[in-house]
């Protein structure tokens, strides 16, 4: 029995003192060697199909760094409407994208917003915009640059506003916009519950960025798409037009009558706007340090600024890029008797020999009729476009 116990207490002693370590790495080894649970397998985005309308384009303006996902469009969706974007958080302080662009304006600022008098927008620092706002309307085909003159575009070679992306993240940080510090706005948004999951899923990172809110609002514009106007059912033969926009449909597309369709496009382009920018003849003198002569430096460009689509054109006044007309009238006016001639006019304004296309108030009335074949109720009222029902920790 002494023997016994002895031995048990010389195994103790070595246990305790040499050969406990090697016990110890022989039992972390076998540990190591468990097959341990596998990593969960990466959130993959399901790919988001634009549905191109009929006799509309094939060739979007969808850059290879990102893709139109199911959850990049929801982000950007949220993003879009979460008056947060500012960066801030007390209710006189919020500002996003929906506090300007209105669904009901097609995405405008419209003639009668609550808050900005006539349409004219201005940031939370007061400062106004340069320029009235454009609709966001049919963009995923626009490939010749953003806003008015065109700053934003795939081939600026001078900073990196390049496309839809920075035009979103520009607008957090301009002085004349949100006036954001990005920094801050990320921050804030990496402590809101629910958006870090949002980010995880629709760009594989919790971390939130302001280029990725950008690429999410920028995926979320680019389904904003206006393709059911009275103008579309009578192309898919589901309606006639009345003799009324017959005639004006004539008038548009004929150099002889409104003159319309060599800027807004028309047949075989149903976006009605060719994207590029013209001097239209509405002054003599330019002042606006902000036209496309600014962008490019050709002086053919004085004076010149995108032509906007016409589509939901009865929506979105003011117009022009200053907002001087108020009305479709106005405008109709404005090219029937007041052009004005300057050096750098557009080659196609045929009629500036005599200020105008010199329409009867008749034909007026029905080159307008026409217009107004143009709007797509459905697009205002779109759920898919609308705010959500709720926002992220709300």
């Amino acid at each position: 029995m002494k023997i016994i116990h002895g031995l048990q207490a010389v195994v103790t002693t070595r246990l305790n003192g040499l050969l406990l370590p090697c016990f110890l790495a022989i039992i972390l080894t076998f540990l190591s060697c468990k097959k341990s649970d596998p990593d969960p397998e990466p959130y993959v985005p399901l790919p988001y199909t634009i549905l191109i309308p009929r006799y509309f384009p094939d060739k979007l303006n969808i850059p290879a760094d990102n893709p139109m996902t199911v959850e990049g469009v929801a982000l950007g969706r949220n993003l879009f409407y979460d008056g947060r974007l500012s960066g801030r958080t007390d209710p006189d302080s919020l500002m996003t994208c929906s506090t300007c662009h209105l669904p009901s304006r097609s995405f405008e600022c419209g003639i009668d917003h609550p808050k900005f008098t006539g349409g004219r927008t201005f940031g939370l620092t007061g400062v106004y915009t340069p320029h009235y706002m454009m609709p966001l309307i049919n963009l995923v085909w626009n490939k010749s640059g953003y806003l008015w003159n065109g700053k934003i575009y795939p081939e600026n070679p001078v900073s990196g506003f390049r496309n839809l992306e920075d035009l979103v993240w520009s607008g957090i940080a301009a002085p004349h916009e949100m006036n954001g510090d990005t920094a801050r706005v990320a921050a804030l948004f990496q402590s809101i519950k629910g958006y870090p999951e949002l980010f995880r899923k629709a760009f594989g990172t919790e971390k939130v960025s302001v280029k990725n809110m950008g690429r999410a609002i920028a995926q979320f514009v680019r389904t904003l798409i206006s393709s059911d106007s009275r103008f579309d059912k009578f192309l898919a033969g589901e309606l006639q037009l009345t003799a009324s926009e017959r005639r004006g449909y004539a008038l548009f597309m004929t150099e002889q009558g409104g003159d319309c369709f060599h800027c807004h496009g028309g047949e075989g382009n149903p976006l009605f706007t060719t994207n590029l920018f013209y001097n239209n003849g509405k002054d003599s003198v330019f002042m606006d340090p902000a036209d496309r002569f600014k962008i490019t430096g050709d002086q053919a460009d004085i004076g010149a600024y995108k032509a906007p689509t016409l589509r939901n054109i009865a929506f979105t006044a003011p117009y022009m890029h200053d907002g001087r007309f108020k009305t479709l009238d106005e405008v109709l006016t404005f090219y029937n008797t007041g052009l004005v001639w300057s050096p750098s006019i557009s080659p196609l304004m045929h009629h500036i020999g005599t200020h105008g296309i010199r329409l009867t108030p008749a034909q007026l009335q029905d080159l307008k009729s026409f217009l107004l074949t143009l709007s797509d109720s459905s697009f205002l009222v779109n759920p898919a476009f609308s705010r959500p029902a709720r926002l992220p920790d709300q």
